[in-house]
């Protein structure tokens, strides 16, 4: 756990990373907010919050009498997202910070392609 982070919010994003890994597959049950409390040793209301939150975003539903299942969908919706915010998040800082360096367009896309190799 990230300690300057929400709990809520780092649950939630493990739930859309495994989401998005197809750990978690559309119609398939997530881990209930008392697994997740226990797991991470957190309040079981902490844990709560962070999966409304998923189902705020229509990642996930609840199946009364179940639990919380994996929306159809629920993937594409994620990776959109995150491919929309991924420029802001990013590209521009990367950029920003390229240009202080003096790191011209074409040694970033060399540094780029570099690091993707390598990892």
């Amino acid at each position: 756990m990230d300690e300057s982070r929400p709990i809520f919010i780092q649950i939630a994003e493990q739930v859309e990373n495994d989401i998005i890994d197809g750990v978690l597959r559309e119609d398939e049950q997530i881990p209930s907010t008392n697994e997740f409390a226990t797991f991470f040793r957190i309040n079981p209301a902490t844990a709560l919050k962070g999966v409304n939150r998923l189902v705020d975003d229509g990642i996930v539903a609840k199946r009364r009498g179940i639990g919380m299942f994996v929306t159809p969908g629920a993937r594409d919706r994620l990776i959109e997202r995150r491919r929309a915010d991924f420029a802001t998040e990013y590209i521009r800082p990367l950029i920003i910070e390229a240009e202080k360096l003096g790191i011209d367009i074409d040694e970033l896309a060399g540094l780029l392609r570099a690091e993707r190799i390598q990892s």
